[in-house]
């Protein structure tokens, strides 16, 4: 499945000996991950075609003459497409051609030798694991030696994944992006030093129903057990008066089986909230409180009026949707994010946004609750197609003025309800 690449920068640098070069700004999910130039990211494709050939996808031609304004962009936009598109493959992903130029690629961007060092990776309760690592080891690895320590089943490693979260002041918990499997969590950790994030281990799903796998083993009883207490706690979790005195009793019992059980019928458990953010539905002007989860979009949405309306944006309502870099508000400011979707509401289409830092996370769980559902899709005999659209083939600059827009994730009408799944990949 496609990674969230992008090209945020082109800084034209001057060469000791004169010569000019562009150094382009590589992000994963809108977080700097490093600094190459188009002579690296062009060796880096020759020693990925060698090994793989035609499944990698065209890399931008060379300029031989000097590049204008125009050019400069394009080839931005190309190869931010290109490091798209050759993520499609997990061959390719999982390659040591691919996790040994990005591990070189974040270590000289941030200047942080390979050498021995200590980590410490949090669990929901607050406590944590302090692991003995090298500063190259990747999220993929960090994750194996957690898991060993915690002792969780090797064939559970994948219901989990470490992420960047916040702890705020006021008790309020943010997740601020799922770390990739070759990222250098140790490298980025020092990257987003201002950020004040930590490393932790949560699941990884979004269909509640999954917790059932996971219960013969007791590292991952425990893990879940400790994330939905931390989710009640933070008001992630809605529970009502008197479900609240039957987990206190499950609690003080420790029957940690039966807690989950109960928990998992409550309201927007196995959810992801995103922090409050502002929206442009039903008008523009609105603020949200966002839950992502199971098979809805759901917003607790404040009108400029002051009154509150709650919406359900079904996922299989849901046609498209779009990440869009808008840029500062302002000199000095940081950059914006807004996150769009297609909708269908009564028969009609309409495009509704959310404006928040989270968008990238909105969209990889969006993303990871259409591949739950066409695994059980699958499961129960039903085909999948996945194919690119014609369109694919045209304009790949930006529709709109000042905005760096992703690619869309096109579902087609009634995604999963109908059998004839699809999804494409376009960029406008």
């Amino acid at each position: 499945m496609k990674l969230h690449f992008s090209i945020t920068a082109a800084e034209e640098l001057r060469e000791r000996r004169g010569g000019r070069y562009v150094l382009y700004s590589v992000c994963l999910e809108g977080f700097l991950l490093g600094k190459a130039r188009y002579s690296q990211l062009r060796r880096w494709d020759a020693q990925l075609r060698r090994l793989f050939g035609s499944k990698v996808p065209a890399f931008p031609p060379k300029f031989y003459l000097a590049m204008t304004e125009s050019m400069a962009d394009e080839r931005r936009s190309q190869l931010e497409q290109y490091l798209q598109n050759v993520t499609l493959d997990s061959n390719i992903t999982k390659s040591d051609v691919f996790i040994g130029f990005f591990r070189k690629l974040q270590q000289d961007t941030f200047k942080i030798k390979t050498q021995r060092a200590s980590l410490d990776v949090y669990l929901a309760d607050g406590s944590s694991i302090r692991l003995d690592i090298q500063t190259s080891d990747t999220a993929e690895r960090i994750l194996e030696v957690t898991s060993y320590k915690m002792g969780l089943s090797r064939e559970l490693i994948g219901y989990f994944s470490l992420f960047f979260i916040q702890d705020h002041s006021d008790g309020a918990l943010s997740v601020v992006k799922k770390v990739a499997e070759f990222e250098l969590p140790y490298v980025s950790l020092q990257s987003m030093k201002e950020l004040h994030c930590k490393l932790g281990i949560r699941k990884w799903y979004m269909d509640p129903s999954l917790d059932t796998l996971l219960m013969n083993c007791r590292a991952s009883v425990n893990l879940l057990y400790m994330q939905a207490i931390q989710e009640i706690e933070r008001n992630w979790v809605k529970p009502t008066e008197e479900e609240m005195q039957e987990l206190g009793f499950l609690q003080k019992t420790a029957n940690k089986v039966k807690f989950l059980e109960l928990v998992r019928e409550m309201q927007f458990y196995g959810y992801i909230r995103l922090d409050p953010c502002l929206c442009d539905y039903p008008e523009v002007g609105c603020s949200a409180d966002i839950y992502v989860g199971s098979n809805e979009i759901n917003c607790c949405i404040k009108l400029p009026t002051n009154q509150t309306k709650e919406v359900s944006f079904k996922i299989s309502n849901l046609r498209c949707w779009q990440v869009a870099f808008l840029g500062p508000e302002k000199d000095g400011e940081e950059e914006t994010l807004e996150l769009r979707f297609e909708y269908r509401d009564s028969d009609t289409w309409q495009w509704i946004t959310f404006y928040t830092k989270q968008a990238f996370l909105l969209s990889s769980c969006l993303k990871k609750i259409i591949s739950e559902q066409m695994m059980k899709a699958s499961k129960e005999g039903q085909e999948t197609e996945v194919k690119m659209p014609e369109a694919t083939k045209t304009s790949n600059k930006p529709s709109i003025q000042q905005k760096q827009f992703l690619p869309v994730l096109y579902l087609g009408e009634d995604f999963l309800f109908s059998q004839m799944k699809r999804i494409v990949y376009l960029r406008k």
